[in-house]
């Protein structure tokens, strides 16, 4: 099975103190090591308690002389800052080691137009002279809160436990329902990781959260399928693959969302809730590591009951 890109907190060896409470469970080493594979710690932000790593909403430190991110004349409110200096450092997730990141965006236009034109993530390295900007407008100003930090473990959603509610999801479907991607990775589970389930509760009893704001991890499905769509009938139109039949198109659209898992990750996100806007920026590794944080991409859905 093809490998995701390892993200694993650095410092206090995370990863060790994962492997060894699995091997104390029983847990062959060989499998452990497959399992880590997939296994991506993240950075929960919550509100209240704890040292402050940024702020959600608030008014933003601009670099002197920069004018207020816009989209034409809409001014974009800001959803959050983070100092990238205070955050845990995560082997693999390449954010820079200071400086400031500014999440922006106006969540009402972003979620009726896909163009990108109405979030922007600004990146203020350390040593830029700042000062706090003025708002164009109260609409585009939050109510201002410090957010602190906390380990999260995330896996991809094959491998998550199943929910009764996803109708859709693929654990629910009888074999033969199943495409031959699906089947490869049941077999995959089945052969290779005989003890998910263990795995995967120590990793969530290891660094539990019910963070609001999340940094880092994978990036949301719904996301990940809309790029893959793109990116999977472009080539088809280029001719750099065979046009696919409808029959096959959903086996191949699963396997580009999953080779596209390890290239996109979550740069920041918010957790779903009912009746309420909720934006995740993704963006791909490579580009994280460069800092081009201008190539993220932001996803503005609203949840209804």
């Amino acid at each position: 099975m093809p490998t995701h890109k390892v993200v694993i907190f650095s410092g206090m060896d995370h990863q060790g103190e994962f492997r060894r409470a699995a091997l104390g469970l029983g847990v062959p080493d060989d499998e452990i090591s497959r399992f880590v594979r997939h296994l991506r710690l993240s950075v929960g932000l919550f509100m209240g308690g704890g040292s402050t790593v940024g702020q959600y909403g608030g008014l933003p430190r601009l670099p002197v002389g920069m004018k207020w991110p816009s989209a034409g004349d809409i001014p974009l409110p800001l959803l959050l800052s983070v100092d990238c200096g205070a955050l845990p450092r995560v082997d693999g997730f390449d954010l820079p080691a200071d400086g400031t990141l500014l999440f922006f965006v106006h969540q009402e236009m972003d979620h009726e137009d896909s163009s990108g034109r109405y979030a922007r993530v600004v990146y203020v390295p350390d040593g830029t002279e700042t000062a706090v900007a003025e708002a164009p407008g109260p609409e585009c100003v939050r109510e201002g809160f410090d957010v602190g930090a906390e380990l999260r473990a995330e896996l991809p959603l094959w491998l998550q436990e199943g929910d009764e509610d996803w109708h859709e999801f693929w654990e629910d479907l009888d074999w033969e329902d199943m495409s031959p991607f699906q089947q490869r990775l049941f077999r995959y589970m089945e052969r290779d990781l005989p003890h998910l389930d263990e795995l995967r509760s120590l990793a969530h009893g290891l660094w539990p959260s019910g963070a609001g704001i999340v940094i880092g991890g994978y990036a949301d499905d719904e996301v990940i399928n809309s790029i893959a769509e793109q990116t999977l009938a472009g080539r088809e139109k280029a001719g750099e693959i065979p046009p696919i039949p409808i029959a096959n198109w959903y086996s191949h659209l699963e396997e580009e969302k999953h080779r596209m898992t390890s290239e996109w990750m979550s740069l920041a996100g918010e957790t779903r809730s009912y009746e309420e806007y909720c934006t995740r920026f993704v963006i791909r590794h490579d580009d994280l590591a460069a800092a081009r944080v201008d190539k993220a991409l932001a996803v503005t859905t609203f949840e209804a009951p």
